[in-house]
């Protein structure tokens, strides 16, 4: 008994693992604080907005669940809740947020008897607003203003503009005539006066010579100038190789109409008919009558480097060519359907027959 135990205390005994297990636990945590900064480690720099700017001084990198801070940018304000803000998460990220200030507007402009309209949509800072005024008012200063942003206050670059009532003042008393309403000195908007001329104490009669019916259609401002009451004569028109269609008279006053026609062998070049005009002219100037036949097309080659002309290679439309008399143009049809009548009598008999032309 005793020689058998001494012989089992004197087998070997097993070398112990010196890295297990205290030797790997420490390997394990080692590789866990080498991965640490990138599962759970610090944040960048927090995210930037145009509205926002961060409270305080930002740092490099943040820890996981520390908070950053945001207030609104001069010009800005926050809608919704102050203050905001986002934090670090575990995966190293900021929290996603948007943009929380909106712009500052400028006040809503009010005019009475016109109204205002925003060129972009709203009264931001940078934005523009264009006003106008209901018919019978005027524009009294700017069109357009630009909401503007100075430091953290917005206003109007310039002072909002007023409506103003239309008035004329009196068209004016012209020489030989008289307006309606010549007793007042200011009419109001689409206001009108009719003008006529006084009854001449000679053998001439006035004619009124412009616009007998002014309107005021804007402030001080009348559709056109006061007429004159004058005395109009033209001279009898002569139009040499020509004469006039029109009925002759003695006298030819103010707007009367001449119409002419030229003499066999001449075409008439120029204005037709004429009137006689406020200056005693005839208007416009009077026409020449010239030797031949009026011209269809340029009597000039047609060359392509001349704008308006036609390419040299291009023929000119038929009836430019030539004018056709009725006579021939009845011949012309006649001949083209006596060669209708021949193909199809031909296509009938080579139908028939089954042959290839035509047997007479």
């Amino acid at each position: 008994m005793t020689a058998s135990c001494k012989l089992r205390r004197a087998l070997p005994c097993r070398p112990k693992n010196p890295f297990f297990p205290w030797s790997f636990a420490k390997i394990l945590l080692m590789a866990l604080v080498v991965r640490l900064p990138t599962s759970f480690g610090d944040c960048g720099k927090p995210p930037e907005f145009d509205s926002m700017t961060i409270k305080g001084v930002p740092k490099s990198s943040y820890v996981i669940w520390e908070k950053v801070f945001y207030d609104c940018k001069p010009g800005y304000y926050y809608k919704l809740f102050s203050p905001y803000n986002t934090f670090c998460e575990p995966n190293s990220t900021w929290y996603p947020i948007d943009e929380a200030c909106y712009r500052k507007s400028c006040p809503t402009p009010k005019i009475p008897n016109g109204g205002v309209v925003a060129l972009q949509m709203g009264f931001e800072f940078d934005k523009e607003a264009e006003f106008y005024c209901d018919d019978g008012y005027y524009l009294k200063g700017e069109q357009i203003l630009t909401c503007k942003l100075s430091g953290d206050q917005v206003y109007w670059n310039y002072a909002v503009p007023t409506c103003e009532k239309i008035f004329c003042q009196s068209p004016g008393k012209i020489e030989n005539g008289k307006h309606t309403n010549s007793w007042r000195n200011v009419f109001e908007f689409n206001e009108l006066v009719t003008y006529s001329c006084d009854p001449s104490n000679g053998p001439e009669e006035y004619s009124l010579v412009g616009e007998s019916k002014l309107i005021c259609s804007g402030p001080g401002k009348w559709s056109s100038d006061p007429p004159q009451c004058k005395v109009v004569k033209c001279d009898y028109p002569v139009l040499k190789h020509g004469r006039p269609v029109s009925k002759i008279k003695d006298k030819f006053s103010y707007q009367d109409e001449i119409l002419f026609q030229c003499l066999e062998g001449f075409y008439l070049n120029g204005s037709n008919p004429v009137f006689c005009g406020g200056n005693n002219t005839w208007e416009p100037e009077m026409p020449t009558c010239i030797k031949g036949f009026k011209p269809t097309h340029p009597t000039k080659p047609p060359v392509s480097r001349y704008p308006g002309y036609p390419n040299p290679r291009e023929l000119p439309p038929i009836e430019e060519i030539v004018e056709l008399d009725p006579g021939v143009i009845a011949l012309i049809i006649f001949t083209i359907l006596v060669a209708i009548a021949i193909i199809c009598t031909c296509l009938y008999k080579w139908l028939r027959r089954g042959k290839k032309g035509c047997l007479w």
